[in-house]
């Protein structure tokens, strides 16, 4: 039995949220866009429920949230929608991390081949972007901020809180990519954030499903334009007809996460705890600053040993990845790592053990140390 190590990238679909999904695919089928009869009624109402529980998961109004197929089309609303308003300003100057996952990154790199200035932060050893290196970047045309929320190679919790109310101060938006956080650092989100973009497939919903909250500074909405056309759904930003099924199971899952949290939390520290002083027989190094670290996400590399190497020897045990599933095929240096400016066998050799406790439970950490310590030679 291969344990399941690599809930960063992405998580089994809570059988209780499939039999949600289900219900809305073969039940309540209607398009929440028809309007001359009942089903279509029903799956209208559905959805403003599920829009509203959502929105209030991050202390934002119902009007405030839209569906969208997940964090990487979140994330390119939220930053791309915002260039006609930047040209009209003038505002052309953009802060980010050079942590962020590819999904920001590279729309950031397509402003800047359009000539927007981009800057990127390097967060040191810790993993951690400081507010005030945000601060002191900030000019007159900066236009935005985007900081992730949870890193998701390091689990380091970026302080996104802070930052939203020194930004608030200020005329920059602040976008953040919570999909690794919502749920699981909830308190952050509901700092006064303009954009956060949601994905399910993290949290035990459906891949191809998440949100993205735009919250409005007083009576001002962000400015955002569509970078789709077709049917003006969702506040004409995201058109399309809704998935009406996958809306229904990211409330689901959302809804179970939350009322689960304290449990998870729990559990997932205890298979962290586990791992550590298992671990602690072998050499190796934390990747990040584990005060703060979400539960559930460890980055380590060992002395000596090479990642792909060690995840080929692991195989049949766990189910771990050197990084972002995004990247991770490509088996070059992690980008996250080399940006926080670790050693270069570390940054080449970082491996990320993400878990739900629930998938973990067969989890025989005796046998998975003894392979590494088998592998790893003799200090």
């Amino acid at each position: 039995m291969v344990t399941y190590l690599d809930a960063a990238a992405t998580s089994r679909v809570d059988p209780r949220v499939a039999q949600v999904v289900l219900h809305w695919m073969t039940e309540e089928f209607g398009n929440a866009g028809s309007r001359t009869h009942e089903y279509g009624t029903r799956a209208k109402r559905a959805v403003a429920q599920a829009r509203e529980y959502l929105a209030g998961t991050v202390g934002a109004k119902p009007e405030e949230l839209i569906f969208t197929s997940g964090a990487t089309e979140s994330n390119n609303i939220a930053i791309l929608g915002l260039t006609p308003f930047a040209e009209k300003s003038g505002r052309r100057h953009i802060i980010t991390s050079a942590i962020e996952h590819k999904a920001v990154l590279e729309p950031l790199e397509h402003l800047a081949s359009r000539g927007y200035e981009v800057e990127y932060i390097k967060p040191g050893q810790s993993g951690r972007v400081s507010v005030e290196a945000v601060l002191e970047r900030l000019r007159p045309d900066t236009l935005l901020v985007s900081l992730m929320h949870v890193n998701n190679e390091t689990g380091i919790i970026q302080p996104v809180a802070d930052l939203a109310r020194e930004l608030q101060k200020t005329p920059t938006f602040l976008h953040v990519d919570a999909a690794q956080g919502y749920a699981k650092v909830p308190t952050d989100l509901k700092a006064p954030i303009d954009m956060i973009s949601i994905s399910g497939h993290k949290i035990g919903a459906p891949k191809g499903v998440g949100a993205l909250v735009l919250r409005r500074r007083g009576w001002n909405k962000v400015p955002l334009e569509p970078i789709m056309f077709g049917g003006g759904q969702e506040r004409k930003l995201r058109p399309g007809t809704l998935p009406v099924p996958l809306i229904m199971g990211l409330a689901e899952a959302s809804r179970n996460f939350h009322n689960e949290h304290a449990q998870w939390q729990v559990q997932s520290e205890g298979v962290r705890k586990n791992l550590l002083a298992a671990l602690s027989q072998t050499r190796f190094s934390i990747n990040g600053d584990a005060l703060h670290a979400v539960p559930h996400i460890l980055n380590v590399s060992f002395d000596d040993l090479d990642a792909e190497a060690l995840i080929v020897a692991l195989k049949d045990q766990v189910a771990v990845a050197t990084g972002s599933a995004c990247t991770s095929a490509s088996y070059t240096p992690s980008h996250v790592l080399t940006a926080m400016g670790l050693p270069e066998h570390a940054a080449k050799n970082g491996l990320r053990l993400s878990w739900f406790p629930n998938q973990a439970q067969d989890l025989d950490v005796d046998a998975l140390v003894a392979e590494i310590i088998k592998l790893q030679p003799e200090g």
